[in-house]
């Protein structure tokens, strides 16, 4: 018996997704907040897209990048969010392996690209602030274009390994998985054989892109500082430091709740499961609501292009 049951799970065909177990009576209210910042990512994404390319004033640098942040977040939530919330409304549990290997290798490719995306709005901030005469010649169209290639050849290149290593364990445990999406730790738990390399590769993948970009992140801002608090007056450091506010809000509320979750998730071991897949579900959602958010109540290009079209949709 014990080896058919081996024999049954070590090509798994499809994988049972338990959604949030311990929540279940919860559902309807957890797909309605779920459901709520979605909604709220999508037409905020989309609403930076088109605003940005009916105004000619937004095509520059900066805009740029963050079209690419918006297409990043658009694709990493719609990853995720339908099959969640086909859990919660439908009880469709079940995802083809295939599947569940292109979900788990979304979230990391596009998780990895949005980190990059910051880092090189941070070269944009930098350049502005530290070197205007030159920020036009620096970064022409066809520089970012290069930049944004960069940016997603690594993280897509350094997320393809997760999948493949999947591939290669044996799945001779169980099938199912208690998390409401591929969550990549969650699935190679599931095997029954060594996953040393799975576990280290996530760790340099981790220090590689997320360690490596806070630092220059952290670095570029040491010196947009210095050259902010080297102008002549009040004023025009705090108009110079407010073109890199949303710039600073969107970074925290992309790494803080990483930070958070990692560590909770490693050195908080009496914390209820569901409750960590609840936080998870939260941290994978709340870049995509808040980008759009924070941009477009910050940039008064945006925030002046959005009056104009509701002026009109009004008249």
């Amino acid at each position: 018996m014990s080896d058919s049951n081996t024999t049954h799970f070590t090509n798994p065909s499809t994988f049972i997704l338990l959604g949030i177990p311990g929540l279940e009576a919860a559902y309807v209210w957890i797909s309605i907040l779920f459901c709520t910042m979605y909604v709220t990512a999508i037409l905020g994404n989309f609403t930076i897209l088109f605003t940005v390319k009916t105004e000619s004033s937004l095509h520059g640098p900066m805009y740029y990048f963050l079209c690419m942040l918006a297409v990043t977040d658009l694709v990493e939530s719609t990853s995720i969010v339908p099959k969640m919330l086909s859990i919660f409304w439908f009880n469709s549990r079940e995802i083809d392996f295939r599947s569940c290997l292109t979900q788990l290798y979304f979230i990391h490719c596009f998780s990895g690209m949005e980190s990059g995306i910051f880092v090189a709005m941070a070269l944009d901030r930098y350049v502005a602030i530290c070197d205007p005469l030159r920020h036009s010649t620096l970064l022409t169209k066809s520089i970012v274009a290069k930049i944004g290639l960069a940016m997603m050849l690594r993280s897509g290149l350094l997320a393809l390994p997760f999948p493949l290593l999947v591939r290669q364990w044996p799945c001779c445990r169980t099938n199912i998985i208690p998390q409401s999406y591929c969550a990549h730790i969650a699935v190679v738990k599931l095997a029954c054989a060594n996953i040393r390399i799975s576990s280290y590769y996530g760790l340099f993948v981790v220090l590689c892109v997320m360690g490596l970009d806070a630092i220059f992140i952290a670095l570029s801002y040491t010196q947009i500082l210095r050259a902010i608090f080297s102008l002549p007056t009040k004023d025009a450091r705090i108009k110079t430091f407010g073109t890199c506010i949303s710039h600073l809000c969107s970074i925290l509320a992309f790494y803080i709740p990483s930070l958070f979750f990692s560590l909770m998730y490693r050195f908080v071991q009496n914390v209820p499961l569901h409750f960590h897949i609840l936080i998870a579900n939260v941290y994978l959602l709340m870049p995509p609501v808040l980008n759009p958010i924070i941009y477009g109540v910050r940039t008064k290009q945006i925030r002046d292009r959005l009056h104009q079209l509701f002026t009109r949709k009004g008249t």
